[in-house]
């Protein structure tokens, strides 16, 4: 999901739409801050060519956003590495091994909590991770927690690397890999595991929810020369961010709402009744109340990307943190765009 700005160029996600962060964060339009939040566990880009450079505004013509294509993590990251984009939301640990590398970033914010599932096909007799030994496993990228949930597991039921066989992949593409015999389970964010779920050929395998509550996926990250210029502008984000979060979990009525708006052409061009799947099945297969950052969570994170070989070596906190502006939180009053 990408919420991007055309200047001071901040960006959050990964499929392919920039915003005015300033403007966004002033109005608190749940068309681009609800729909951020929902989006945030949506690892894979969308089909956005017929829109690209579009403008979005609002009913009284006041520009909220500019939709901008980016076709996955790599050119996202090339674009917050060479400061054409001052903001995005990342998989926290490329955040980490951008800092490590010196690039000027940090994470400000979550973006949601849990919301990645292990899917496997209902006519399998496999019971955990565990009884995938010789299998294949698909994993959006290296780089994505995903992959590093696989490993958490693997880790549990004792398997090495040399158990299993992972395969990079969209996850757009993994229901169908799986539906047609070229993977034998897949490990991504929503929507695309509950896409095979709903259609009856796959069966979830493991949660994040139940595996790991503390999970963390996509972390709100900005480059430091917008923190040391524009506070203000990075403050209005993760406000509207965090109440975004506490708005779509005080009433389900809301996480609707906000699915509906995320579906929409301009956003996300998916079906709403999926989205809306994903948000009550269960309730807490994807949060967003609880944004806060944790050290002890970050920690437990970085060792185990370290652990796995995603990181070069272990990344301290304070480079890659900024707690200021979850502390200085205000409450927004968040808005539906007319």
């Amino acid at each position: 999901m990408a919420m991007r700005a055309s200047a001071p160029q901040t960006t959050t996600g990964s499929s392919a739409r920039r915003s005015d962060s300033a403007s966004a964060a002033k109005t608190g339009s749940v068309a681009n801050m609800a729909s951020m939040a929902v989006g945030a566990a949506m690892d894979a880009p969308m089909d956005m060519s017929d829109i690209d450079g579009k403008e979005i505004v609002n009913a009284s013509g006041e520009k909220l956003a500019v939709f901008n294509r980016f076709t996955g993590w790599p050119e996202l990251k090339e674009a917050m590495m060479s400061g054409k984009i001052k903001a995005a939301y990342l998989l926290a640990p490329m955040a980490m091994d951008l800092a490590d590398r010196g690039v000027p970033v940090k994470i400000v914010a979550l973006g949601h909590r849990s919301g990645a599932v292990i899917m496997v096909g209902t006519k399998t007799t496999v019971r955990n991770l565990g009884d995938l030994r010789g299998k294949r496993i698909a994993i959006p990228s290296r780089f994505a927690v995903d992959n590093i949930f696989v490993h958490r597991l693997m880790k549990k039921y004792g398997m090495t690397d040399a158990d299993v066989t992972l395969v990079e992949m969209a996850p757009a593409d993994m229901p169908a890999a799986l539906y047609a015999g070229a993977v034998d389970a897949y490990a991504t964010g929503e929507p695309f595991g509950a896409l095979a779920q709903r259609k009856g050929y796959a069966r979830v395998l493991h949660m994040t929810r139940d595996e790991w509550p503390e999970y963390i996926c996509c972390v709100l990250t900005v480059r430091q020369e917008l923190i040391d210029n524009d506070r203000g502008t990075v403050q209005r984000l993760v406000d509207n961010v965090l109440a975004a979060g506490a708005w779509l979990e005080s009433d389900t009525t809301h996480r609707h709402v906000a699915a509906d708006l995320a579906a929409k052409r301009e956003y996300f061009n998916q079906d709403s009744s999926l989205i809306r799947f994903v948000m009550d099945n269960p309730k807490d297969r994807v949060t967003y109340g609880d944004l806060r950052l944790v050290k002890a969570e970050f920690d437990e994170l970085m060792q185990l990307a370290v652990d796995g070989k995603i990181l070069a070596r272990p990344v301290a906190y304070e480079k890659y943190v900024d707690e200021s502006f979850v502390r200085a939180y205000r409450p927004t009053d968040i808005k539906l765009a007319k």
